[in-house]
């Protein structure tokens, strides 16, 4: 069968159990209505039996009083009563004749003997079992039914006369089941005929309705064939289905089209993705810009160019990102306006520093323009980090070799040292022994000088996991802890956005082996006691973690060899655990600057450390790199 022939039959069927449902519940709320009105013309009726009774209770007690006082006196004369009464079994014939549901009425004994009743056979027999009408008829459309059309039997609608709160006399109707099935029988029957219409009707609208709706089918499925098709292959793949149902061929283009998106959007996302990784290595802020001056791309670095707070989002417009107070927004407005291009234009920010602008106009282009922007004092600062990391790699080979070579003649000399001291204890000589003690504690020195130097060269490799940043700091603040107390230094660890930790991927041991030689430097700064603050923030996509001191300072002409191996203000100092934290930081990706001040009545005399680590791939907030539609 064919899937248009499937969808049609599915649509009839679902109409057809629709119509089906519906007409039932008609025919179920037509039968409880009716069932209804016959009990309530039936209470009438046994309203209207026990009125009458009544009356001939009343009657006949008057002209025929209980002969002596009593209850069974009383009976008596009740039955005689009733039983010579005309009017009350007049009444009861007229209900029985008149209507076309009722078998039988009559009155009964609290006790349940028949006193009076249309069917002479019945009186003083016992009330016969009967079913009570409002239970057999029930509220559900199975109830009904059975009712009905079930094994045919007399039902019983009864209302008792009471005398002192007590029921002793009851009237009775009996309705038998057949004759008001054939009371029901020619409205139902036209009601039958009428859902059956209604779902013929039905039907025949649906089939019309599925027809004329997928009609269409057709030729959009032509539409998506054009749309599709290609290349060649795609072509013959079309003209095979040809063949084909409507809405199959439609299944099997919007099949291939759906492939070709995949394709097309894997193709996008793996050039978005070079893109954004290019973009990303670059020290320079580039901006494309959309035809109505939008941001349609941006680079991460571009944000060094922008005031704080300013995020270089997708959609932003030039003038929100360069408003046109600044000197750079004057410069690009005027620049678009004209649509005219330039090259490293050295412009001048608002801050102070310079910068190189390149701007690349695409006039009647779906793009507006292309925005490079150079950080002259950046690329100098790079290539002052490059020169002192080439220096340090120089020094680490040259101090490895040395180290090497002085190693063996320092054994040596210890070795024939010892020597010459087991001559002496021989023949004491208290001068020669002084000079000897002299050369064993500058040879012991020089050797921890080598060993450290060894050290410093030897070849580092970090183990490096992703990891939160605090815990690192807490590590080391329990290091110091002892340190601080003798020098009286309190220290304090604060955090930019407590809620999000700061992850970072990183050596542990090793981080925590640069952050003490800073912290004990710091230490050491502040001998008559002071702060050391240790903070952790973030920068775009940078860890941010500053350490700064309360103390002297460290004058602006030695800041510039503070990481300068063997470099050390201390009497007691190695000038290595500053290089070895420079070299540690370069191992993770990282940058380390220092400023320091050493005026002492200025409120921000010391001196900061601050360490740019990369952020961790979760706890990194980068631009997301978006094409223009």
């Amino acid at each position: 069968m064919r899937l248009r022939s499937q969808l049609i039959a599915a649509t009839l069927l679902f109409t057809f159990v629709l119509t089906v449902v519906l007409s039932l519940v008609f025919l179920s709320e037509l039968l409880r209505e009716r069932i209804g009105q016959t009990e309530a013309a039936n209470d009438v009726l046994v309203h209207q039996i026990l009125a009458a009774t009544r009356t001939a209770l009343q009657r006949g007690l008057k002209e025929n009083p209980p002969a002596e006082a009593g209850e069974a006196a009383f009976a008596v004369a009740i039955e005689h009563a009733l039983q010579t009464d005309d009017t009350l079994q007049s009444t009861l014939d007229g209900f029985v004749r008149y209507s076309s549901s009722l078998q039988d009425a009559y009155v009964s004994t609290a006790s349940g003997r028949v006193l009076v009743s249309t069917d002479p056979s019945m009186v003083d027999a016992a009330t016969p079992h009967r079913r009570s009408f409002a239970t057999a008829s029930g509220n559900s459309l199975l109830s009904k039914r059975k009712l009905l059309f079930g094994a045919p039997e007399t039902l019983d609608v009864s209302l008792p006369l009471e005398r002192n709160g007590q029921p002793f006399l009851v009237a009775h109707l009996g309705i038998r089941s057949t004759l008001l099935r054939n009371a029901y029988a020619p409205w139902l029957r036209d009601a039958v005929i009428v859902c059956l219409f209604a779902l013929g009707g039905s039907l025949i609208v649906a089939a019309a309705i599925s027809a004329v709706a997928l009609r269409p089918i057709e030729q959009i499925g032509r539409e998506l064939e054009v749309i599709s098709a290609r290349s060649g292959a795609e072509r013959a793949a079309a003209e095979a289905s040809a063949s084909q149902d409507a809405v199959q061929r439609v299944s099997s283009t919007i099949s291939r089209i759906d492939e070709q998106i995949r394709t097309s959007e894997q193709t996008r996302t793996e050039m978005a993705t070079n893109l954004n990784s290019m973009l990303q290595t670059l020290k320079d802020g580039v901006m494309l810009f959309t035809a109505d001056l939008r941001i349609a791309i941006a680079s991460d670095s571009t944000a060094n160019f922008l005031a704080a707070g300013m995020t270089p989002a997708a959609g932003t417009p030039l003038s929100e990102v360069f408003p046109p107070s600044t000197a750079l927004g004057f410069l690009l407005s005027q620049l678009i306006a004209e649509r005219r291009s330039v090259r490293d234009l050295a412009v001048p920010m608002d801050s102070g520093r310079t910068i190189e602008l390149t701007l690349d106009c695409f006039p009647g282009s779906g793009m507006g323009a292309l925005l490079t922007l150079h950080d002259v004092a950046a690329q100098e600062e790079l290539e002052r980090e490059i020169e002192v990391a080439r220096r340090m790699a120089s020094i680490g080979r040259l101090t490895a070799g040395v180290g090497h070579e002085v190693k063996n003649p320092i054994n040596a000399m210890v070795v024939h040292l010892e020597l010459l001291r087991g001559k002496l204890s021989k023949n004491p000589n208290a001068d020669a022994q002084r000079h000897v003690d002299v050369l064993a504690s500058e040879m012991s020195r020089l050797d921890r000088v080598v060993q450290t130097l060894a050290d410093f060269s030897r070849p580092m490799e970090p183990r490096l996991q992703e990891q939160p940043l605090l815990p690192i700091v807490q590590a080391v603040t329990q290091l110091i802890a002892a340190e601080a107390d003798r020098h009286n230094v309190a220290v304090a660890i604060t955090e930019d956005s407590p809620s999000v930790p700061v992850r970072v991927v990183a050596d542990a041991e090793l981080l925590r082996q640069a952050l003490l030689n800073i912290a004990l430097n710091a230490m050491q700064a502040m001998p008559d006691g002071g702060v050391l603050h240790i903070n952790l923030a973030r920068d775009r996509n940078m860890a941010v973690l500053s350490l700064k001191d309360t103390g002297t300072g460290i004058p602006p002409e030695r800041l510039g060899q503070i990481f300068d191996l063997y470099f050390t203000t201390k009497a007691t100092g190695s000038g290595i655990g500053l290089a070895m934290t420079y070299r540690i930081v370069q191992l993770h990706g990282g940058v380390i600057d220092v400023s320091s001040e050493t005026d002492a009545t200025s409120p921000g005399r010391g001196t900061c450390f601050v360490l740019r680590l990369p952020l961790a791939a979760r706890s990194s907030s980068k631009t997301a790199i978006t094409g223009a539609a």
